[in-house]
């Protein structure tokens, strides 16, 4: 795959969820929104899965839409979250597969753990309600916040995680991660490409510089989160380290926009 092409064809958004993992809208109803504001090119990269693949691939097809194949990897370096994006996977492939299926289990797991410490603090959830909210895909913390919410326990998702779900917050338990040598091996063993997720979000460039003397293939360099100066700054680290440039508006649902994520500003 060629991300050089993308980006220069400039009609792109290469970080997308979708209801396969925590996103709000299927992987189908992803595509048509996209198609429907010009966007040619996008990448379904739902959190440890592949399951939303196909549907939104077949969709392209009928749309006209190169729909690329990806994923979100967690992993975990020095005690940070470090997020890898995966683009022109093999979503057939064996080890993949199976390290994700590893990680579902144990995030199954985590979900009852999870459930259980809210009700010890009096906050009555079960697992079918979150179930509700997961559509019987991979159990994720903002499924959870929502069945808090729909209880009437919180006012929003965003409170929830500030209260109880957030790291060092009383219902939080740690998922299963990789390391980022995992997560970027993983990927190339099923013939994808393996991007750095939205750098400002681990804040320290020393650790960026670090991670960068891995076999990672690029840097995204535009994402919502990313102000015009982040944006410049972590282009020319890209170029310091040799790196491929993506990007994308990491759209879950309602509040973020599909293919809004300042590339056409800070080009």
């Amino acid at each position: 795959m060629d991300l050089e092409t993308v980006i220069q064809n400039g009609r792109f958004d290469l970080h997308l969820h979708t209801t396969a993992s925590d996103g709000s809208f299927t992987p189908a109803e992803v595509v048509e929104m996209a198609s429907a504001k010009g966007i040619n090119t996008l990448a379904i990269t739902d959190h440890d899965t592949t399951k939303g693949i196909k549907e939104a691939v077949d969709t392209g097809k009928k749309l006209g839409v190169n729909v690329i194949p990806g994923i979100e990897l967690s992993t975990k370096y020095k005690g940070k979250n470090i997020d890898i994006l995966g683009y022109g996977i093999s979503s057939e492939s064996k080890n993949l597969l199976g390290t994700l299926k590893k990680m579902r289990d144990h995030r199954e797991n985590r979900a009852q753990i999870i459930v259980k410490k809210f009700c010890e603090l009096g906050i009555s959830i079960t697992e079918e309600d979150v179930q509700k909210h997961s559509k019987g895909e991979v159990i994720a913390r903002p499924h959870i916040a929502k069945a808090v919410v729909e209880k009437g326990y919180a006012k929003n998702v965003q409170e929830v995680f500030d209260l109880y779900l957030g790291d060092g917050k009383p219902c939080a338990v740690d998922k299963m991660v990789l390391s980022p040598e995992d997560g970027i091996r993983i990927i190339h063993q099923a013939g994808g490409l393996a991007v750095l997720a939205h750098p400002i979000l681990i804040k320290d460039d020393g650790m960026i510089g670090e991670l960068m003397q891995l076999d990672f293939d690029g840097i995204e360099v535009w994402h919502r989160k990313h102000s015009q100066e982040d944006s410049k700054h972590y282009k020319k680290l890209a170029e310091k380290y040799n790196k491929n440039i993506t990007g994308g508006s990491d759209f879950h649902n309602e509040e973020h926009s599909i293919g809004e994520f300042g590339f056409d500003l800070y080009k």
